[in-house]
């Protein structure tokens, strides 16, 4: 049983993957049900009677017979489920405790159905599909939830990185770091760090689990040929995910507009959205299959757009038509500490505010694969102008005229660049080898072909 302390520890920190609060008691005792039934498919949790929507104990009276009401419903979950439930007492009010277990005959039903804790959510499953995929799934067990053997807390967790978890998710209050592992049920049953927990707050989760990094790799061009910055993204996943949104920051065209009067504060605006980063990064920390030994996330920068890989496809619980309408993760540990953070928001948002926020700036839709590996690629605006006027003092006049005038006409003849230029054919041809030796030009096909322009930068130095 807990005890009044670490009663008001789940309370301070809030609703959660593990934690649900309820004012009252409903009076359709299946809305609790559900939340147990939930909680027991995943990996347990505790529902809390008497507690408000912002963390304050109201308290709550239960009787008799609602107590064995409560038992009763409880009772309607198939395979038969053992839950503690109790009423304490907590600065002289009184709270109702269901504390559920991880179930060990998953999946468990309630009239007929199946519910499911997704971050701070219960869902139910509603369709032929989701049921047969959680059956499947059932034995399997989560990444995140599993033990790792080899961490130790006093060596191999620094204060500093639970001090900025605590900041981040808002538990600023007395309650200590152990108490919090204990609420937010960060430790396995056999008493040690989850491999999730491992990864968001261990100082080098990499010695543990090789390719849980990001790579970030910068090309010169719109091809994997001219690799001009490669860096590896590690440490805790949130530290992966500062770090990687510096580096685009330092990549991408960053302008800023004066907010207020004075020239205090300043907005950033980003070519493309920096929101847009921020979702797709979390979703891929969140998302990706850790299972995957041999793959890592990736970000990978090219003149035109931005691509963003991680293991693992689609969820099987997600067919492609419910894709980015609804959100099934295979890291539930994992998203719900992201949650905490206040870095995911609703359930299956953020496919949908990543194309409004493209669709705002007045850019391409991003384009998603997720067939085998997910990725997301988010198209650049390009500025011809701008990238031209790099390649002022290393062309000629007549070759930049040419490189236009195929930018505004990859079909145009030689016949036509002949007139624009003044040049006899030898000359022309002369000027176009040049330029295919910069690496800028390529002729693809011949009668009926086109040319194809590598928007690349000159190299430093030249």
């Amino acid at each position: 049983m807990l005890n009044p302390t670490e009663i008001k520890s789940i309370v301070n920190s809030g609703e959660g993957y593990n934690a649900e609060f309820k004012v009252n008691l409903p009076t359709n005792l299946k809305g609790v049900t559900e939340e147990v039934c939930a909680f027991a498919n995943a990996s347990g949790g505790v529902v809390l009677i008497g507690v408000d929507d912002k963390n304050v104990i109201q308290g709550v009276n239960i009787d008799n017979a609602k107590r064995s009401a409560i038992q009763n419903s409880i009772g309607e979950i198939s395979p038969a489920l053992q839950c503690e439930f109790y009423i304490a007492d907590v600065e002289g009010k009184n709270v109702a405790v269901i504390e559920v277990p991880s179930g060990q005959n998953k999946p468990y039903v309630l009239s007929g159905a199946i519910y499911v804790r997704q971050g701070p959510n219960s869902q139910k499953l509603t369709t032929v599909e989701e049921m047969r995929n959680f059956f499947q799934q059932a034995e399997k067990i989560y990444f995140d939830e599993a033990s790792c053997k080899e961490v130790d807390f006093t060596t191999d967790i620094p204060k500093e990185n639970i001090d900025t978890f605590r900041f981040e998710a808002g538990l600023v209050n007395k309650t200590s770091d152990e108490q919090v592992f204990s609420n937010l049920k960060l430790i396995s049953n056999d008493g040690f760090f989850k491999n999730g927990t491992v990864l968001f707050f261990a100082k080098e989760p990499e010695r543990f689990f090789e390719k849980a990094v990001i790579r970030c790799v910068a090309f010169d061009g719109l091809y994997k040929r001219y690799i001009i910055d490669d860096k590896i993204m590690g440490g805790t996943l949130f530290q992966q995910y500062q770090q990687s949104m510096l580096w685009l920051k330092s990549k991408l065209n960053v302008r800023y507009d004066i907010e207020s009067e004075g020239g205090k504060a300043r907005k950033e605006l980003w070519e493309i959205p920096e929101t847009v980063f921020k979702e797709a990064i979390i979703n891929s920390l969140a998302h990706r299959d850790y299972f995957d030994k041999g793959g890592r996330i990736t970000i990978e920068l090219f003149n035109d757009r931005v691509e963003i890989t991680n293991p693992g496809g689609l969820v099987s619980s997600i067919t492609k038509n419910e894709f980015g309408k609804k959100s099934s993760s295979r890291n539930p540990l994992i998203f719900g500490l992201f949650e905490r953070m206040r870095l995911v928001e609703q359930i299956g948002s953020g496919i949908s505010r990543m194309r409004d926020l493209m669709e705002e700036e007045g850019l391409t839709p991003p384009e998603f694969n997720t067939d085998g590996m997910f990725t997301v690629i988010f198209r650049r605006p390009f500025d011809f102008e701008m990238w031209v006027n790099k390649w002022v003092n290393n062309l000629s006049e007549k070759q930049i005229v040419i490189l236009t005038a195929i930018h505004n006409n990859n079909k145009i003849k030689k016949a036509t660049l002949q007139q624009l230029v003044d040049f006899s054919a030898t000359a022309l041809d002369n000027n176009i080898d040049d330029l295919k030796k910069e690496g800028l030009l390529e002729r693809e096909g011949t009668k009926g072909g086109v040319w194809i322009i590598h928007y690349i930068n000159p190299k430093v130095g030249e």
